[in-house]
């Protein structure tokens, strides 16, 4: 069973709200070790002192910033979480929001809120607020070293809460080198496009969908294991360059 990450309180106005947070995410990516080609076995890195050019032990390792080049000023853990102040144990929300204002870009992670024991009630009134308004608590905290913009909302009959990029950490699309559009779409082309779009609709379901990557390359693995050779797959054919109303048509026709 999955162990809370961080226990805490959600507070806003003269309400606190005792919680505890669980990831909403499992990792499901395919991990690769380095290994020693000539006899498979594993690589370790160990951590080496550049400047007494030897091995170190970990319990001799601790964090330090980089005040200018070659300069470190090492930091406590004590000293760390007290620069944080309160806010390594509270959420402190300070506004609540229309939750479909909220611009996906802006999420980083998900997490599941859960309530602890002494707070089920201040929870439960949480929950049906936010879920009955549609809005998400905003608030920030601190966890692993930095502070978070978090958006708290109702889902199903728990809440999430989604740790946020601040706006400043977003990159400007204009900044980009990206090719400029040549023209601007034809409105035939938009209502067919529109046409096709509608042809394509279907309501999302999540359990639906999976990574067919992964999958590919854990058969490829096992394939591999049991001594059968990995074909590469073709190249396919390059699309020419076609009429962008026959290309929606055919789509459609499709």
């Amino acid at each position: 069973m999955p162990r809370s990450i961080w226990n805490g309180t959600i507070a806003f106005g003269a309400v606190a709200v005792p919680i505890k947070l669980y990831s909403a995410m499992e990792d499901r990516t395919v991990h690769f070790h380095e290994v020693h080609q000539a006899d498979g076995e594993q690589i370790e890195h160990r951590p080496f002192c550049s400047k007494e050019d030897k091995e170190v032990d970990r319990k001799e390792i601790v964090k330090g910033y980089e005040v200018r080049s070659g300069r470190y000023v090492v930091v406590d853990k004590e000293e760390i979480d007290a620069a944080s102040g309160t806010r390594s144990r509270i959420i402190d929300v300070d506004r609540f929001v229309a939750a479909a204002d909220i611009d996906p870009v802006f999420y980083d992670k998900a997490y599941y809120v859960g309530a602890r024991e002494e707070g089920s009630d201040a929870y439960r009134l949480l929950h049906d607020a936010l879920e009955r308004t549609e809005r998400a608590a905003i608030g920030r905290f601190t966890y692993h070293n930095r502070e978070y913009l978090a958006a708290i909302r109702a889902y199903e009959d728990v809440l999430v809460l989604h740790t946020m990029r601040f706006a400043d950490e977003l990159v400007d699309a204009g900044d980009l080198d990206m090719p400029e559009l040549s023209r601007k779409a034809k409105p035939e082309e938009v209502k067919m496009a529109g046409k096709l779009i509608e042809s394509l609709h279907a309501p999302f379901k999540p359990d639906k969908l999976h990574d067919e990557y992964r999958e590919a390359v854990l058969e490829a693995v096992r394939r591999r294991a049991d001594g059968e050779p990995i074909a590469e797959p073709e190249e396919p054919a390059a699309e020419p360059d076609g009429d962008l109303m026959a290309a929606l048509q055919a789509s459609l026709k499709g």
